[in-house]
């Protein structure tokens, strides 16, 4: 189906991303799989072309599209087209940079957003603990107030971009656990991971997604200035809901993509392959199970596309959100398993994309917040 969100420069503008991810990204999956995380080059390369700065505003280096988040679906999609993505730099640019543009003051952005843009500066935001996943009106991470600095003490895990992170936006307890109001005195300090007690765990072996690098961090009597407070004392469990909602359309965006890829990868091996001395394209079997994995890619295509369309506009509610992320990243477990059946034995081996494709996309359902607490949200929504 044709999509209706995009206009003639945006078409143009996919064209240099696509030939630039084939020329620094495809090339380079492996290598990034293997050491766990994209190179640092290749995040400067990526700042060079102004692809990590898109909303960052032009007074501080950015391509200054900060109204519009369409260049950056474009470049979501564009690096699983090739072969897996941008590893923790998605978060970097569509998590965290947002937190930095809207509640930072003039000097925090002065000092951050030139070098975000540049890939100069890489960072993280640290949500999840070991106790809460999900609750993040559980976290126990504290911030002590302490004359002109915060002591900075807990854990944190599940970390995307931790172990490559300059700059990790921390969620913390900066006043005392209130289980009336589990929600206040959760603030977001902006933690350089050279201060004196910060420590990272190990890059974490995940089965999927492994070019994106996961962390766990550690705070022992972390000092960290009250300069670096993002936006005002208590009100971070308020910002974190105003971001979820483009944070989950990030995971639709690749849930969709990917199904999609998978789909392309399942057409041409069933044209390749013979079986039983005839086409694997000439089974019934196939035709129907690719039939199927075509319409509900495009069912969720147009879904995605109308939350984007809402997005543009500031009008994607969280309800909303859920609803998309959790029937694109169910529709993406459904499809791209699908797909790999397609391939038979070879669907299982690694070397093939699909194999990449699948194991990638497990965690889709999971982060960002799971699908049952979608249905959640959802149900809330609907008086129930």
């Amino acid at each position: 189906m044709q999509r209706t969100i995009f206009a003639p420069e945006h078409d143009e503008f996919r064209k240099v991303v696509a030939d630039f991810f084939s020329k620094e990204l495809a090339p380079c999956q492996d290598a990034f799989i293997e050491a766990g995380h994209v190179s640092r080059d290749f995040a400067l390369k990526m700042g060079e072309l102004g692809l990590l700065g898109i909303q960052v505003p032009e007074e501080y280096g950015g391509g200054g599209s900060e109204d519009t988040f369409l260049y950056n679906v474009i470049v979501n999609e564009e690096a699983i087209r090739a072969g897996g993505g941008t590893g923790a730099l998605g978060t970097h640019t569509n998590i965290v940079l947002p937190y930095i543009v809207k509640y930072g003051t003039e000097q925090q952005k002065r000092d951050w957003l030139p070098g975000m843009a540049s890939g100069e500066i890489l960072t993280s935001i640290a949500m999840t603990e070991p106790g809460t996943g999900s609750d993040l009106a559980g976290i126990t991470t504290t911030a002590v107030r302490d004359g002109d600095e915060f002591i900075l003490n807990g854990a944190k895990t599940f970390i995307t971009g931790g172990i490559l992170a300059d700059l990790v936006l921390v969620v913390a307890r900066t006043t005392p656990y209130d289980p009336n109001n589990r929600r206040a005195g959760l603030s977001l300090l902006a933690v350089d991971v050279n201060l004196p007690g910060f420590s990272k765990g190990k890059n974490l072996n995940k089965m999927g997604i492994r070019a994106q690098d996961t962390a766990e961090l550690f705070f022992d009597d972390v000092r960290v200035p009250v300069s670096s407070l993002l936006g005002e004392e208590g009100k971070a469990f308020e910002y974190l809901g105003h971001n979820l909602p483009q944070e989950r359309l990030v995971i639709a965006i690749g849930a969709v993509t990917g199904a999609r890829y998978a789909l392309e990868l399942a057409k041409e091996y069933a044209n390749e392959r013979k079986v039983f001395g005839k086409g694997l394209k000439e089974f019934q079997n196939t035709k129907f199970v690719l039939a199927e994995c075509s319409t509900e890619v495009e069912a969720a295509q147009m879904m995605l596309d109308a939350a984007i369309a809402m997005h543009e506009k500031q009008e994607l509610s969280p309800a909303d959100a859920a609803r998309v992320k959790l029937f694109t990243t169910e529709m993406q477990a459904r499809v791209v398993d699908k797909c790999l059946q397609i391939h038979g034995g070879y669907g299982y081996i690694m070397e093939y994309p699909i194999a990449r494709l699948y194991t990638d996309a497990r965690v889709s359902r999971i982060y960002g917040g799971t699908s049952e607490v979608m249905k959640t949200i959802i149900a809330k929504d609907i008086g129930l």
